[in-house]
């Protein structure tokens, strides 16, 4: 699991162009949005389009995505348990 969680923060940061920001800045159970990372709703659906290219994974419901984009460690429970990839 720990793979895929340190995966997933290379991924965040590339999707989303965070050139200053390092893996081991981003915490396991840190909020992305609002006072954590900060990311924002467009943010949101860049993620959304890459967890469908890289793993295979569609969302259904939109908020659906708010539980899965709560921290890292949400999105990695999600990916193992829901990817196709």
């Amino acid at each position: 699991m720990e793979e895929l969680i340190t995966e997933l923060k290379k991924e965040i940061i590339k999707t989303l162009n965070l050139e200053e920001i390092k893996v081991e800045d981003i915490k396991n159970d840190e909020p992305l949005f609002g006072s954590g990372l900060g990311l924002d709703s467009i943010d949101a659906l860049e993620l959304i389009v890459m967890m469908e290219k890289k793993y295979g994974i569609k969302l259904k419901d939109v908020s659906q995505g708010k539980k899965i984009f709560t921290s890292v460690n949400t999105m990695a429970e999600y990916v193992k348990n829901n990817r196709q990839k």
